[in-house]
């Protein structure tokens, strides 16, 4: 920066914002430390997330190259300055770094550091992270900004009050970020238990009743031809189905490439994928959707893919249909079938039978709602609308 301290409102605003965009951890620490150094108007900024022994399980910088970074060598273990705001838990503003009792001295291709501010972060009485800076520039007329070290200036009061402010937003952004990803943990764990068991109850049946059709093909090849050719047959058509099960869960398993494609893009694959898969007819159609918020996308995406599971695999449909189109402000999925159908009040006594609970819960989750409409013997429709597109 060349005009000093972006100290403003709107410069806090669009460091907080900039931090509350993220959900992955690393991005986040990134933009903890950008926004910091900018905000501040830094040469150096760093993050680090301590482990359990005595080291960084995540170490950030910004200002410094990545070519000098690998130069540096591994990352910091908890000593001097570092190891005084992981444990003191209090700010250190210092006019020279180099100059404290704590200095340990730092690696050959380390860059030259004088003054310093650093503080921890903390989620309640847990200290989950060191933010610091390093070398305040300070602008003199009619030059460019300058360290300390070359006669600019060091960081004041205020700078600390300022990144003190930071780094309480920094504690929420991060620890919700941790969330997040705890949370997918989960939903992937739970996903691959689900597959696990379809796998064994469609898949190893019919794995097994291949191997004893093929068996019995094998005592009737010599003394009845003809038997033992319809056996094989059998063997052929179990093979089959096998096989379009296995072809279906992998679509499941297969990471949605929404980031890449976006949900139209991505429905309309997995949905040829899915016809080619299974006896039924599937068909997709759009009309006049584009892109969603990240979180809208995935929520339907989910659903419609629970939706064609349920269709698919239990109801016996030879027709499946998912559209997705405009209704007013609003996005609206649809995937209707000619299958067996049910009655609804039937499963809502039954609690989370055919996923609807989860369905139900991804659309409230983006202010959408979900409607079910089946009869018996007439199929099924499944709607979900919610804001957005």
């Amino acid at each position: 920066m060349s005009q000093g301290p972006r100290s403003g409102l709107a410069a806090v605003s669009s460091a907080l914002l900039a931090m509350s965009r993220h959900l992955e951890v690393r991005d986040v620490l990134k933009t903890i430390v950008a926004s910091a150094r900018e905000l501040l108007d830094a040469q150096y900024a760093a993050l680090g997330v301590p482990d359990d022994h005595g080291g960084f399980a995540q170490f950030v910088v910004d200002g410094i190259g990545e070519e000098q970074w690998k130069a540096i060598g591994p990352l910091p273990r908890q000593h001097g300055i570092l190891a005084a705001m992981l444990h003191e838990a209090k700010p250190e503003r210092l006019a020279d770094v180099r100059e404290d009792p704590r200095f340990e001295g730092w690696p050959s291709a380390h860059p030259e550091m004088s003054d310093f501010l650093g503080l921890p972060i903390r989620d309640g009485d847990e200290i989950i992270g060191a933010l610091f800076l390093a070398n305040k520039l300070c602008p003199a007329e009619g030059s460019s900004p300058r360290p300390r070290s070359e006669g600019g200036c060091g960081f004041t009061e205020d700078d600390e009050e300022l990144l003190s402010i930071l780094a309480q937003h920094a504690a929420i952004a991060l620890t919700n970020a941790r969330l997040y990803e705890r949370s997918r943990e989960l939903t992937i764990a739970e996903e691959r238990s689900r597959l696990a068991h379809e796998l064994h109850d469609a898949v190893s049946q019919k794995l097994f009743s291949l191997r004893l059709t093929a068996q019995a093909a094998a005592t009737l090849v010599d003394r009845d031809p003809s038997r033992a050719k319809g056996e094989l047959q059998q063997v052929a058509a179990l093979a089959a189905e096998a096989a379009d099960e296995l072809r279906a869960a992998v679509v499941e398993l297969r990471p949605a490439a929404l980031d890449e494609d976006g949900l139209v893009a991505t429905l309309r694959t997995q949905i040829q994928v899915l016809d080619r898969a299974h006896s039924a007819r599937v068909t997709f159609t759009c009309h006049g959707v584009r892109a969603l918020p990240a979180a809208q996308e995935e929520a339907f995406l989910r659903v419609a893919q629970e939706a064609l599971h349920n269709a698919l695999r239990h109801s016996g449909a030879e027709q499946v249909d998912v559209t997705l189109h405009k209704r007013g402000p609003d996005t609206v999925l649809r995937v209707t079938d000619d299958g067996s159908g049910f009655d609804p009040s039937t499963v809502r006594r039954a609690g989370r039978h055919l996923g609807l609970v989860s369905m139900r819960d991804r659309a409230g989750g983006i202010g959408g709602s979900l409607t079910v409409e089946s009869v018996p013997g007439k199929g099924t429709t499944i709607e979900l609308e919610a804001p957005g597109g």
